[in-house]
């Protein structure tokens, strides 16, 4: 398996279905190996078991082995929402259903939401064969279906050429971060600040993959820390600047006003998430009062250094800029808050350590709350008065 895959960049396929469906056994079959525990005893999947495995053709994939939605043990309501969790994070539900029972109700729930595409795995059908029926209600609720075998190459035959029917368009025709924004043969100037946030000896994955996606367009990449900005332009000429969301303001202050510039979060923005709705989600700020509060949204577990961007150096700035007393609290890693209703604004990283699918879904809960949902790199470039700038290349201006 390529280990050096981010998980964010994983097919993510989710196991779900009742307690004792076989989903863990399910998994064991496709893996090959015993990856989750199997017992006769309901709930034995205690919460979401994560396995990253190369599935080929369609490389590397994560799945997540839920517990049982109709858990009634008494850890029961945990588990179950341990799996709803996962769910937000599903780029195809794999439903598992059981031939000797009635059609799963939630199941057959999440298949017409629509939201999610579904293959449903029928297991325990050397039990009893499935009819006709219980395999129509799953397909005309818009699912394929396959029946589970004990003959694994059979079977993976069978799930693969599911899995192909479903997948989604980006997985397909994978989006690009530098898609439509340069010209072929082109140039890109990154610029790169070296502080305490910097990660010694490397750099962070939007710029690794803004590097590589240069490399793969065949573009020339100019890499400078932000006091070679003008020199870099001056010998080199790009034709489009990004920069970290930190040094935003210098850069645009540097640049001539003609050259096209955005930041990294930006990119990632439009490449995991909504992007309009994140650009109008900056706007917000500009209606915050006294008393209000936000919730900083981090996708991944860190240690907080003492500038660290999400905690203190965005709140300071969004507090300088606005003048009002406002509240910060901060939602770390997959943990993200059931009642979002009493924020004012949601600001959130740029995820690069989650996968698209969820970081949709954490816009979709926002909207749903009437909460409006910006990122890192969009608020302080809307803190420091350059936003309508640094979305020119995409063609989106905040009102």
């Amino acid at each position: 398996m390529k280990q050096s895959v981010p998980k964010a960049q994983h097919l993510t396929l989710v196991l779900a279905g009742q307690t004792n469906a076989g989903k863990s056994s399910l998994l064991n079959l496709i893996a090959g190996q015993d990856v989750a525990i199997t017992s006769p005893i309901a709930g034995t999947t205690t919460d979401v078991v994560e396995k990253a495995m190369e599935l080929r053709p369609f490389g590397p994939v994560l799945w997540l082995d839920t517990g049982g939605w109709d858990d009634d043990t008494a850890l029961g309501a945990a588990r179950k929402e341990k799996t709803q969790r996962a769910l937000a994070r599903a780029d195809i539900v794999i439903g598992v259903a059981v031939a000797t029972q009635a059609p799963d109700s939630q199941l057959l729930h999440v298949i017409r939401e629509g939201k999610k595409p579904v293959i449903v795995v029928v297991t325990h059908a050397d039990e009893v064969a499935p009819s006709a029926a219980f395999l129509e209600t799953f397909r005309e609720a818009g699912a394929q279906v396959i029946i589970k075998s004990a003959n694994r190459d059979a079977f993976l035959h069978q799930f693969k050429g599911a899995l192909t029917v479903v997948l989604p368009k980006e997985f397909v025709a994978p989006p690009e971060l530098l898609a439509g924004i340069v010209p072929p043969q082109g140039t890109v100037l990154q610029i790169i600040p070296i502080d305490s946030q910097a990660p010694k000896g490397r750099l962070i994955l939007p710029q690794v993959n803004v590097l590589r996606n240069a490399l793969d367009r065949n573009f020339i990449s100019v890499v400078v820390t932000e006091d070679r900005i003008r020199e870099a332009v001056a010998r080199f000429r790009p034709d489009l600047a990004i920069c970290d969301s930190q040094v935003v303001g210098r850069m645009i202050a540097d640049l001539p006003p003609d050259l096209p510039a955005t930041t990294y979060s930006i990119l990632m923005a439009r490449l995991k998430g909504d992007l309009p709705a994140l650009a109008a989600g900056a706007a917000a700020i500009r209606r915050l009062k006294d008393g209000d509060t936000i919730l900083i949204g981090e996708a991944c577990t860190h240690h907080a250094a003492e500038d660290d961007i999400g905690r203190v150096k965005i709140p300071a700035l969004i507090q300088r800029k606005t003048g009002k007393k406002l509240h910060f609290e901060v939602a770390s890693g997959k943990d993200f808050p059931t009642d979002l209703s009493r924020y004012a604004l949601i600001i959130h990283c740029g995820g690069c350590m989650i996968n698209r699918a969820f970081m949709l879904w954490r816009i979709d809960q926002a909207k749903g709350a009437a909460v409006p949902i910006t990122n890192y790199g969009v608020a302080i470039s809307e803190a420091q008065g350059v936003l309508d700038r640094v979305l020119q290349p995409f063609n989106i201006t905040v009102s």
